[in-house]
């Protein structure tokens, strides 16, 4: 506790150096202890320190009423009262130490009442471990039932990654965020089994194929794009151009006869195969190494047609958008290895809930998908979650914002098929593909508040680049 409070001191005065007085907000238990310790320190340090509690800190117990009884030794005089709706706060700085990793529910009675006067002011907040109100292994707020969440501006988290931290509403409240596990011995985490894992760009070293010196393109992966139903030509073309920049060797787009012009006209590298029915695709699959079928496919007789054709192969196959959505309606599911690529929309359609459902808890919408389907899961939004059939789970918190715009769920589509096509396992495809996807949306975004997907694509080659 005492090295936890310290560390969130330590970052308070590098991240705000001309603060002289704060204002810490103590709860009940290990979290309210930390923010004690932190009111010491600054108060020791010389800063008019103002302590607003929501539990009695003559009832705390172990390590949190130790740490409120060193408080009390500190020199100068200290300002030290319980929270009530008529309180002002006087700090430069608000410390939030109500709430922490325990938390299983919306926050209620004073707690709530504190929270939402905090995010009223207009001063920058400092979360202890977790912004208050956050559920640390969902990332939820619990908005729905009348729940709130500090909006933090930084975040000091210690000792463990709260995966809720990484996902789902978190981005919102989380604000700036920095780690550290204080020292812990490394045989206490080997003695824990991690719920999940946590993408780092330094796995791409690991996860991306090396060339051989004499690399042609039949060893590259020859990957079949299917979809571009009439007025949606420009889906499949994104899919195919990021599978080859993403290092596919061969890459052939079958639709129909405007998605053809489409590829001639966005690059002269992409195959093409106009579709009239079924039997247009079949020598298509015979060839191909990894199918991707789902961009702008539609959802007319037509697609339909080609979806059942297409979840026969029996290699490697990646279902996004339309493909999803004709499968939430009953389409035959693939019978082979498969990667499905849904939005919160298509996974809540997919399992018969509500997106909040689905945004509630991701990690467990995206193992129930892949239990349900026997499907590897990539499911997309803020902190992507990817799991197995077997339920392991990875999240990726890379990424900005400004990738909110049409073709990139396309663009990553392509890109998992084409890892997919030069050798990688189907789980290691969609790990990858969704990191360099992110890390390319970040490359192209910099200084811009909205990017297209096909500004994303040409920053893929510069990801893989620096990444070996």
């Amino acid at each position: 506790m005492v090295r936890a409070g310290q560390l969130v001191f330590d970052c308070l005065r590098a991240q705000w150096p001309e603060c002289r007085a704060i204002t810490v907000c103590c709860g009940g238990g290990n979290n309210g202890g930390d923010g004690w310790v932190i009111a010491r320190l600054a108060a020791d340090a010389g800063m008019e320190v103002q302590v607003i509690w929501l539990t009695d800190p003559e009832t705390l117990s172990g390590d949190a009423q130790s740490a409120y009884a060193q408080w009390r030794q500190c020199r100068g005089k200290q300002a030290e009262q319980p929270f009530e709706p008529q309180t002002t706060f006087s700090g430069e700085l608000i410390v939030d130490a109500i709430v922490g990793t325990g938390l299983s529910g919306p926050v209620r009675g004073l707690c709530k009442d504190c929270i939402e006067r905090i995010n009223q002011l207009d001063l920058p907040v400092i979360a202890v471990d977790i912004p208050s109100g956050l559920e640390a292994d969902t990332g939820w707020s619990h908005h729905e039932s009348g729940g709130v969440a500090i909006q933090a501006t930084l975040t000091v988290s210690f000792i463990g990654r709260k995966r809720g931290c990484h996902t789902s509403e978190a981005s919102r409240f989380m604000g700036r965020c920095l780690f550290s596990d204080l020292g812990v011995s490394p045989g206490i985490y080997e003695e824990v089994t991690p719920d999940g894992e946590l993408m780092s760009p330094s796995d791409l070293q690991r996860q991306l194929p090396i060339r051989r010196p004499d690399a042609h393109k039949g060893m590259l992966g020859a990957i079949a794009v299917i979809g571009g139903e009439q007025g949606m030509s420009g889906a499949p073309v994104l899919a195919g151009l990021a599978a080859l920049r993403t290092g596919s060797g061969l890459v052939t787009v079958a639709g129909r006869r405007e998605t053809v012009s489409a590829c001639w006209s966005n690059s002269p590298a992409l195959m093409t195969r106009e579709v009239m029915d079924t039997q247009d695709v079949i020598p298509l699959l015979e060839h191909a190494d990894v199918v991707a079928i789902g961009p702008g496919l539609g959802q007319s007789e037509w697609s339909r047609e080609l979806l059942g054709v297409a979840c026969e192969f029996r290699r490697g196959l990646v279902l996004d958008a339309d493909a999803l959505n004709l499968l939430a309606e009953g389409a035959m599911a693939p019978v082979g290895e498969w990667i499905m690529t849904p939005h919160p929309g298509e996974a809540a359609r997919l399992l018969g809930v509500g997106v909040r459902e689905v945004q509630r808890d991701r990690f467990q919408a995206a193992r129930t998908l892949a239990e349900k389907f026997q499907a590897i899961v990539v499911l997309k939004g803020a902190g992507t979650v990817v799991s197995d059939p077997q339920g392991q789970v990875s999240v990726c918190d890379r990424g900005t914002p400004a990738m909110a715009s049409a073709g990139m769920g396309d663009a990553l589509t392509g890109m998992i098929a084409s890892l997919w096509g030069q050798g990688l396992s189907g789980f290691e495809s969609a790990k990858a593909g969704v990191l360099v996807h992110a890390l390319a949306g970040e490359q192209a975004a910099q200084h811009r508040r909205q990017i297209m997907a096909t500004d994303l694509i040409e920053k893929i080659a510069e990801v893989m680049l620096l990444s070996h």
